[in-house]
């Protein structure tokens, strides 16, 4: 190929500075480099053409085919650097929007916790509010209830100053004044009731009668339409209108059956939440009188009553909500207003100074199992009811929800198993334990002991089954066999070998002896074990079985720490059971001190509201004290009470309810 070199120009000098460009370029391209400086040989030839093109003639402008290809590869390159710096910059853009938007999800993300956050700290901050609200309610509640209990209690006070100062004349006159306002007192709601009665009748007729009015109104209007009948345009208006009305009555129906939906939703929601109340307060109620059952320390038991009485309160008033049958309601109510009414006695009693005793233990005990069994069925419906169950229940028609509500008032009614009660039956160990000072027998003297107690029993075989060690007395356990095979327990005490309790089953269906015989029989075998000097306090019937309460009576003065239960079976005449722990306890224990009033004094003492039969002095336990007392026998509105009031300051310090059941009479 031949070279075509120009004047003063070397092929050399032009290979470097096409170099040079070459690099330049490629550096321009990637945008980095630094334009490559010129060679000694390049500045030499660059200085050698422009001196030749000031001295010599312009050359011919034809390029050569080498030079047009090194241009055109020239402008390629350029083209392309340009193209990969436009590339670069687009990948540059997209990686920065990208990094941006990603930026703006992690700080859309960051706001969103942080608005969640908040959000979960104003509900935190509303919950709290709210639960110190309802905590500050029942607060507000106790408050009430207590300010309730002051005023009742000044009243009582103040009736009971009121009452010890008045002369007869004065009593005879306030008691026909307060019958009179009895009496208007009954005069008005029965005036009331009329009046009701009357407004509903006459609203009644007025009814009726806007109702007929209506009828004939229509009546005539129909005869009028038929005098003046319509022709085709007016048909066809009718029947247009008509269309219009249907659709328009169409559509009020239908929202409005939407919104009787609605409502009906509402309203069943709210009786199922009131039914879920109703379990959560049965089963906090539960759960506190549990623990008042075991519970000695004053502390524990004032705040244990306290949530007794206000979960009384709430069951009451949700079960206000619920829409059960009169009969029912009534039933269920009746046991939560006396669960409530009894925790306000006790705490009086509590905040008086005073304990519980062992019968006020047993009452707790049985309004814990009733409430338990209320508990628990409460719990089966809320759990297996239906929607259709509980909608049918709503509706006022028969059903299983209906029948489970009866189930529950029935429950309520039930009276605890022990009715068959004496006053301060349970009271155990009063004072000194006169038991302990008595020798220790052994396990054979004591077995020797009880064939000589039950001797008239035909015994014919004797087991000894280990012994018994209570708070108070220790015993040895016996189970003996009559010539029948029936079985006798027995227990002998460990100290003094004294027969502290026996039982068997007797089959007792018919009554072939009298009360007054049973209590002869008793007697003797009482004075046959040792036991003298006491006298029958307490009678009763409970299955053909006579229930008989002894304590002591020395001169005159009945000792009821001094306790001994007898049962006699009415169809064989003979000692079926005895219980005689309180007797052996607290033998000899009863206060001889004189009292400082007469029983006549006393008996003024007592509440006018009531006749009093007879008195007596008696020493009865308070508190695990002995405290000489007149005890009287009372009625009021034909129901039989017992009062006692303390014989030396006369204040009152027990009463007791007599009631009668077909298990025999007990105490309330």
């Amino acid at each position: 190929m031949e070279k075509k070199i120009g004047k003063n120009v070397s092929s050399g000098a032009e290979k470097v500075e096409r170099t040079a460009k070459k690099n330049e370029l490629a550096a321009e391209a990637s945008g980095t480099a630094k334009p490559a400086k010129k060679t000694t040989a390049a500045k030499k030839t660059a200085a050698k053409k422009t001196t030749a093109k000031k001295s010599e003639k312009p050359v011919r402008k034809t390029e050569s085919k080498a030079d047009q290809r090194v241009r055109k590869a020239e402008k390629k390159e350029k083209a392309a650097a340009e193209k990969r710096l436009e590339a670069a910059k687009a990948k540059a853009e997209k990686k920065e929007k990208k990094l941006l938007k990603r930026a703006e999800l992690k700080q859309a993300k960051l706001e969103k916790k942080a608005r969640l956050q908040e959000k979960k700290l104003a509900k935190k901050e509303m919950l709290a509010k709210k639960r110190a609200e309802r905590k500050q309610s029942k607060l507000d509640k106790k408050a009430a209830i207590k300010e309730k209990k002051i005023e009742r209690r000044a009243e009582k006070n103040a009736r009971r100053e009121m009452l010890k100062n008045e002369s007869k004349a004065e009593k005879r006159k306030r008691l026909e004044r307060e019958k009179k306002e009895r009496i208007a007192l009954k005069r008005q709601k029965r005036d009331s009731r009329d009046k009701a009665r009357e407004n509903k009748m006459k609203a009644r007729e007025a009814a009726r009668a806007r109702k007929a009015e209506d009828k004939k109104d229509k009546r005539a209007n129909k005869t009028e339409r038929r005098k003046h009948a319509p022709g085709f345009g007016g048909w066809l208006a009718a029947v247009i209108s008509l269309g219009v009305a249907c659709l328009a009555l169409a559509t009020v129906v239908t929202a409005g059956g939407f919104r009787m939906n609605d409502m009906n939703m509402t309203a069943e929601n709210g009786y199922r939440s009131t039914l879920y109340e109703m379990v959560s307060v049965s089963e906090d109620l539960d759960n506190n009188l549990a623990k008042l059952r075991v519970s000695s320390g004053k502390n524990e038991q004032r705040k244990l009553l306290t949530e007794i009485l206000v979960d009384s309160a709430l069951l009451e008033s949700a079960l206000e909500r619920i829409p059960v049958d009169a009969a029912t309601g009534t039933d269920i109510s009746a046991f939560v207003n006396k669960t409530g009414s009894y925790a306000r006695t006790l705490l009086a009693k509590i905040a008086a100074g005073n304990q519980l005793t062992e019968t006020e233990k047993n009452t707790i005990s049985y309004l814990y199992q009733v409430n338990g069994k209320l508990y628990n069925e409460l719990n089966d419906l809320a759990v297996n009811m239906t929607a259709a169950q509980f909608r049918q229940f709503l509706k006022g028609a028969e059903g299983s929800v209906s029948q489970k509500f009866g189930e529950m008032g029935q429950t309520t009614k039930e009276e605890p198993e022990d009715i068959v009660d004496a006053p301060f039956s349970g009271e155990g160990n009063v004072g000194e334990n006169k038991l302990a000072k008595l020798p220790e027998v052994t396990a054979a003297k004591a077995e020797e002991l009880v064939r000589g107690y039950l001797n008239g029993y035909h015994i014919k075989d004797v087991t000894y089954t280990g012994e018994t060690a209570a708070k108070d007395i220790a015993c040895y356990n016996f189970v003996l066999t009559d010539e029948n095979g029936v079985e006798i327990y027995a227990q002998i005490t460990k100290n003094g070998g004294k027969l502290a309790f026996f039982d068997t089953y007797e089959v007792c269906t018919e009554k072939n002896f009298e009360l007054q015989t049973c209590d002869k029989l008793a007697r003797e075998f009482l004075e046959s074990i040792g036991v003298k000097h006491v006298e029958a306090v307490w009678l009763s019937d409970a299955g053909m079985v006579a229930d008989i309460t002894y304590v002591s009576n020395r001169g005159g003065v009945r000792s009821y720490p001094e306790m001994i239960r007898v049962r006699v079976c009415e169809s064989k005449g003979r000692v079926v059971g005895i219980e005689a722990r309180g007797y052996l306890l607290n033998r000899g224990s009863g206060a001889q001190a004189e009292p400082a009033m007469s029983e006549a004094e006393a008996r003024k003492l007592v509440t006018a509201y009531v006749e009093t039969e007879k008195g007596n002095l008696a020493v009865i336990p308070v508190d695990g004290n002995e405290v000489l007392c007149y005890e009287f026998f009372c009625k009021f509105d034909n129901e039989q009470y017992m009062i006692y009031l303390d014989a030396n300051s006369g204040e009152e310090v027990q009463v007791f309810r007599v009631r009668n059941s077909a298990r025999g009479s007990y105490l309330r």
